[in-house]
């Protein structure tokens, strides 16, 4: 279940209304309710998840992310976790599940079993990745995206049996559960040989080769927003597989971005390194910068120091949900020659010489050490 989409894992429509959301989570939460399966981990599990579900698909705000992002355009955000029963995403008759499940009217109608029909082999959404430029992921772009997806398999709707023909599994009896014993004790896991079926396939389907479905290809162009970042992902709606009913899932596009060989890249800030030769930082200098829309002025302070950074405000990158752009900082590399001559090394002590007040202090930095080091040996 964990990686189903949040719609499936309600069983609902991506345009379903806010009743109907309601309606399912009401119905997938009594089915999973760790009080009515005690001891039942996996169920206790997909309870998480249905509660997240609806925590996201019963916010319009949160639904609008999830719809556009995906699950990642929610982290971060409030509401999410999975540590326990306690958040229900403002559900307010949480006590009529109680009553459906543990009164004497519960499950009229539901205890029956019911004939196993052919389960969907593949999930409805699909997931691809592209790699995009740092300039096309800084300032938007188009991109054609060419993609496979599946197709129920018309010739034996997805059964993968020739003829659409099945037979009840012969190891778990159509059940679609068997029981394994670990010590004195019996648990029921999922059917190996039908995975939970309970039917299998006598003589697989010729066009599909028993897999219920067919590979086939498509494209699609796509607004690449400004901003977009490493794995950031892109929802494109009903683009990704065929199922039952011709429901079709959505296409989920996961980008990467190419690094830069000037700019690198933190969120929405740009970093920039900058070499500056020492006599331009001792001096206070002025100089140009590259920036991602032209250049800017660098003024330096006097006497900058290695690696001390300057921030411009609003010239790094655009948020890609819209709130603001970045910084740009620029930080400074010193840079020394790494020979001189002997007219320099003249002209550098003259230099060293002429800070008066300040020459004293640099010729002798150590001299209290030195005199408390000599007092140990007296």
């Amino acid at each position: 279940m964990q990686d189903k989409s949040y719609y499936e894992i309600l069983g609902i429509s991506k345009d379903a209304d806010a009743s109907a959301i309601k309606k399912a989570y009401r119905s997938m939460a009594k089915k999973y309710h760790p009080d009515k399966n005690p001891g039942d981990k996996q169920a206790e599990e997909n309870f998480k998840f249905v509660n997240e579900a609806y925590q996201a698909l019963s916010d319009p705000e949160k639904r609008r992310i999830y719809d556009q992002f995906g699950k990642e355009g929610l982290q971060g955000g409030g509401g999410r976790g999975r540590g326990g029963f306690g958040g229900f995403g403002g559900f307010d008759d949480l006590g009529s599940i109680f009553e459906e499940m543990f009164s004497g009217g519960m499950g009229r109608g539901r205890g029956r079993s019911r004939s196993r029909g052919p389960q969907q082999k593949y999930e409805l959404d699909l997931g691809v990745e592209m790699t995009i430029d740092f300039k096309e992921a800084i300032f938007g772009c188009k991109k054609e995206v060419k993609y496979s997806y599946k197709d129920l398999c018309k010739t034996c709707d997805g059964t993968g049996a020739k003829d659409k023909k099945l037979q009840t599994c012969a190891q778990c009896g159509g059940q679609g559960q068997v029981g394994v014993r670990q010590g004195f004790m019996t648990f029921a896991q999922t059917c190996p040989a039908c995975h939970g079926e309970g039917k299998t396939i006598e003589v697989k389907c010729p066009d599909c080769k028993g897999k219920g479905y067919n590979e086939k290809k498509d494209s699609v162009t796509v607004d690449v927003p400004a901003g977009i970042d490493n794995e950031n992902r892109l929802r494109v709606a009903q683009k990704g597989n065929i199922g039952f009913g011709k429901q079709q899932g959505d296409l989920y596009i996961t980008f990467y971005v190419k690094p830069d060989d000037t700019f690198q890249r933190h969120e929405d800030d740009i970093y920039l390194e900058v070499p500056v030769f020492f006599t331009k930082a001792v001096m206070g200098d002025k100089m140009k910068i590259p920036s991602l829309t032209g250049e800017l002025e660098l003024k330096l302070d006097v006497g900058t120091k290695d690696k001390q950074q300057f921030v411009f405000r609003g010239e790094g990158v655009s948020n890609v949900h819209g709130h603001g752009k970045g910084s740009l900082i620029a930080q400074v590399k010193l840079v020394y020659p790494k020979k001189i001559t002997d007219e320099q090394r003249e002209l550098l002590e003259k230099l060293n010489e002429s800070f008066t007040g300040e020459h004293a202090h640099h010729e002798n930095p150590f001299e209290s050490a030195f005199e408390k080091v000599k007092s140990w040996f007296k």
